[in-house]
């Protein structure tokens, strides 16, 4: 049986305030649990169903020892509407804006991204095209907010993420090239795009920012076709654009 204390400490992690204090965040369920164990995030308590902790037994090394609860029990402690066999407690791993270092292909930037789901999803995203990094906004969601971690499924253990002044990151990188997404600019489908450089995604109600468009080299734009739609949801953006970049780096290959 879970302890009062044991309940109150997992419970707290649902809070943004408390996460950040303890350094620390929750994943749920088998698939997302299946990722965490590839990766090199430390677990620091595994809570599970008896069905889920028999069929796991033999995982041992170096992850904790599973701590057996009831659906009851594992309902008082989830994040989620229906509670899904086994929560981990993980360490937040912190990636300092200083030690990025520029890969030789595109890295997605993000500008005042509020939804979760959508920073989650841009998260799969990168992870399906092969961007390991992605530079947000101060402003952007948290990315051990829970809607983001269920949405980015393991790529939220794949993806490097940073957060720092976007303006004053661009001043470092001023020799490569910096694309944008607005609702004018040159049309994506004829763009031909290098090996290097940075795409910035902005938010979902205001887009790129003032400040930060005066960085952009260059404005992209995903043309409609006798749509009435007012925009794209950044993540279906942010999506498309990545599509076209891996697209030409694939042809000179």
């Amino acid at each position: 049986m879970l302890s009062k204390k044991q309940i109150q400490s997992v419970r707290a992690l649902h809070q943004k305030k408390f996460r950040d204090q303890s350094a620390t965040f929750i994943v749920e369920g088998p698939k997302l649990l299946d990722d965490l164990f590839k990766s090199e995030f430390e677990i620091k308590q595994i809570f599970a169903t008896a069905d889920w902790a028999a069929s796991h037994a033999a995982i041992g090394g170096r992850f904790p020892e599973i701590i057996k609860v009831s659906p009851a029990e594992l309902s008082r402690i989830s994040l989620l509407k229906t509670p899904n066999q086994v929560l981990a407690v993980v360490a937040s791993p912190h990636y300092d804006i200083h030690d990025f270092t520029m890969p030789d292909d595109f890295v997605l930037v993000l500008d005042g991204i509020s939804d979760p789901g959508n920073l989650g999803t841009i998260l799969r995203t990168a992870d399906w095209f092969g961007m390991s990094r992605i530079i947000c906004s101060s402003d952007c969601v948290e990315l051990f907010n829970p809607k983001v971690v269920q949405a980015a499924m393991g790529s939220v253990f794949r993806v490097q993420v940073y957060y720092t002044d976007l303006v004053a990151f661009f001043d470092r990188y001023a020799e490569i090239p910096v694309y944008g997404t607005f609702l004018k600019g040159n049309n994506i489908y004829r763009e031909v795009f290098p090996s290097q450089g940075f795409l910035v995604v902005g938010s979902e109600s205001h887009g790129v920012s003032t400040a930060l468009a005066e960085k952009i080299t260059k404005a992209l734009h995903i043309p409609a076709d006798r749509s009435q739609a007012e925009s794209l949801n950044a993540s279906v953006a942010a999506a498309l654009c990545c599509s076209e970049i891996k697209r030409d780096y694939l042809k000179s290959c």
